[in-house]
């Protein structure tokens, strides 16, 4: 019997640039645009200065190098400062699926990282890239880790693990090694994003990524790891995802041209705050212009999937949210941003708007519940029903299927672009921008990959 594990293998070692579609290729510089712009806003966080103090004091034979600052430290810690900067906005790009749901992008610290020590090309980036998602978003279709508290970051790592075995050069036997190695020390718990979310909300999949390199680097060295890493007795189905499934098709295997690759079906944010929120935000800027004041309001209800509730609606928290971590996965504290401010964006997120007296008595007015005809819609709608009754009896209403980003909506370059110079100008000029994304929608003539952290450098 051809073990998961042996699959994943011979997928990653027949996947090409060569034989990647154009319109994946574009989709994936797409992506490494959004999530490189995504860290440059995260630069300079609280996060960020912890990791990036970290990884100061550690030097490396085969260095890595941090976006931004330059500092060169080891492959791993570059990719958990890296990776944290590209999270901590909560900005960067999502997949959902009837399954789990995340930020396949994360995996993008991996990529560079493992791409730049190994003297990689623009193209290796891009295909490694493609890797990381279609691993990512295929597992996610399979399982639901929330149920049983396991977090979606355990599918990130095997992502991860999967795309820095590839930059490595690891082929067979050797990439067996380096996902079994990635896999069975790392399974992160759900607590993580639920509750009173913490700084760790946006270092977890980070820290999933670095242990991915470190898989690497022990697989390229040798390294064994335990087997059947999936179909075993203590494997990955019975402890973790406590079903077994099987991987029949990954992007661009089959006939007619093969199988779509799911890059295609991820999502870019317009908004930075969790994707389970992006169409209800957007719900409510319409109903913005309905009323004359927020303090006409007398009552909010939303319906939308049951995913989205337990994610961004879960606890009384939520309502009032204790800090930023919070805030971003908070639907009733981005809902009353957007109607009092017309937006959300960064500058939502700091202490004088979490405790804004103004959308703090806004959230009481909203109540949220799970909609069944919103469930059906998913995995390819994240469906909700928003109603706005004013003080004065008025009632309105808009249904919002998928906001502007959803895959069925997408943003076009120039959105991209928008959003990258809106984030990387808090640390970057404008010359540099330019001449960042001339280089960057141009990845695939790049010889050296390194050159892609070295652009962000100020």
């Amino acid at each position: 019997m051809t073990t998961l594990v042996e699959q994943l293998s011979t997928y990653a070692a027949n996947l090409r640039y060569e034989n990647l579609p154009q319109a994946v290729i574009h989709r994936a510089k797409l992506h490494i645009i959004d999530s490189i712009g995504c860290a440059l806003g995260g630069y300079g966080s609280a996060p960020e200065k912890i990791a990036r103090d970290l990884a100061d004091m550690t030097s490396s034979r085969q260095p890595a190098t941090l976006m931004v600052s330059g500092i060169q430290t080891s492959p791993e810690l570059a990719t958990f400062a890296n990776g944290v900067m590209i999270r901590f906005l909560d900005y960067n790009d999502g997949y959902t699926s009837t399954g789990e749901s995340g930020h396949p992008s994360d995996s993008i610290a991996a990529v560079l990282a493992a791409a730049e020590i190994n003297k990689r090309s623009g193209k290796d980036v891009i295909t490694a890239t493609v890797l990381a998602y279609e691993m990512f978003c295929r597992i996610c279709d399979e399982v639901d880790l929330k149920p049983i508290g396991y977090d979606h970051v355990t599918v990130g790592g095997m992502a991860s693990t999967a795309a820095a075995g590839w930059l490595f050069g690891l082929r067979g036997k050797a990439f067996e090694h380096c996902l079994q190695l990635g896999i069975a020390p790392n399974n992160a718990l759900y607590q993580t994003r639920i509750g009173n979310v913490s700084m760790w909300k946006g270092c977890a999949y980070a820290n999933a990524s670095r242990n991915a390199v470190f898989a690497a680097m022990l697989a390229a060295r040798g390294m064994t790891g335990p087997s059947p890493i999936f179909e075993g007795v203590g494997g990955y189905f019975k402890a973790v995802a406590r079903k077994t499934f099987a991987l029949d098709t990954l992007g661009g295997q089959g006939n007619n041209g093969g199988a779509p690759f799911r890059i295609m079906e991820c999502l870019i944010k317009r908004f930075p705050l969790g994707q389970y929120s992006q169409t209800v935000v957007e719900a409510a800027l319409q109903m913005r212009e309905k009323v004359a004041s927020p303090e006409n309001i007398a009552e909010i209800q939303i319906e939308t999937v049951t995913t989205a509730i337990v994610l961004m609606a879960d606890t009384p928290e939520k309502w009032e949210p204790p800090n930023r971590e919070t805030a971003d996965h908070s639907m009733p504290y981005t809902v009353a941003v957007a109607l009092i401010h017309g937006d959300v964006q960064e500058e939502h997120f700091d202490d004088a708007h979490v405790f804004d007296p103004a959308i703090r008595a806004l959230t009481r007015k909203i109540k949220i519940k799970a909609s069944a005809e919103a469930d059906a819609h998913m995995p390819h709608a994240m469906r909700c029903y928003f109603t706005l009754t004013t003080k004065s009896g008025d009632v309105f209403k808009t249904v919002v299927d998928h906001h502007k980003g959803h895959w069925k909506n997408p943003m076009d370059d120039t959105d991209i672009e928008r959003k990258f110079r809106t984030l990387a100008k808090k640390v970057l000029p404008d010359a540099k921008i330019d001449a960042m994304l001339a280089r960057l929608w141009q990845l695939d003539d790049m010889k050296d990959a390194g050159d892609v952290v070295r652009l962000t450098q100020k």
